[in-house]
Formats: structure tokens, C-alpha cells, sequence
């Protein structure tokens, strides 16, 4: 489905359409670092420790850190709503052709 070999060009996001959220935990349990169901019983993304939930939705992003991509991965494939959505950022890709040379003669 999604390819782990993606993150080392890219990096994951992910966000929860409350609306179709069942509430059901799933993962909460496989990454309660990533995910955390609010007093209205409906998941929300976290990140660095804070709650998205204004506005929710595609505007609520989280950044997932590495070491927890296979288990938002693991959570978007059980998910009984289908309501978590994962982006790849792609990220820059380092231009190391033009490093300085060494300098010679000196």
C-alpha cells in the first residue's frame, strides 16, 4: 500500500476526517503518540504533543516523526471509518555536485 522507502525523500503527514470517525481506538492503540480521542468520543491528530483539532480535517496536518510511520501507516490500513488520510511531503533533495573542491597550493 504505502512504501516505507518513501520516507527517507519524503516525509508523512497525516489528518483525520472527524466526520467519519467511528471512535473506535484502533489507533489510539497503535499510536497513541500520533492520535488521541477527544472528550467528544472522535480521534484527532497530535503533534508535538498538541491536539489538531481546529478546524480538523485536511487543515489539521501532523507531521508524523519517523520511528511512528509504521504504526499511522498500520492505523490508516485498520481503520474501521477509513478516516485517517496519509500525504508524503516530498522534501528537497540535497544538491552535493557543487561542493566547494579542495583548494590546491596552499
Amino acid at each position: 500500500m504505502f512504501g516505507m522507502e518513501a520516507a527517507s525523500s519524503a516525509r508523512l503527514l497525516v489528518w483525520i476526517d472527524q466526520d467519519l470517525c467511528t471512535g473506535d481506538g484502533i489507533c489510539t492503540d497503535h499510536a497513541p503518540e500520533v492520535f488521541r480521542i477527544l472528550e467528544d468520543g472522535i480521534a484527532y491528530v497530535v503533534e508535538e504533543g498538541q491536539v489538531l483539532n481546529d478546524p480538523g480535517g485536511s487543515g489539521s496536518l501532523a507531521v508524523v516523526a519517523p520511528p511512528s510511520e509504521k504504526a499511522v501507516i498500520d492505523s490508516a490500513a485498520e481503520c474501521p471509518g477509513e478516516c485517517i488520510f496519509i500525504e508524503f511531503e516530498e522534501l528537497p533533495e540535497l544538491d552535493t555536485s557543487r561542493a566547494p573542491a579542495a583548494e590546491v597550493g596552499r
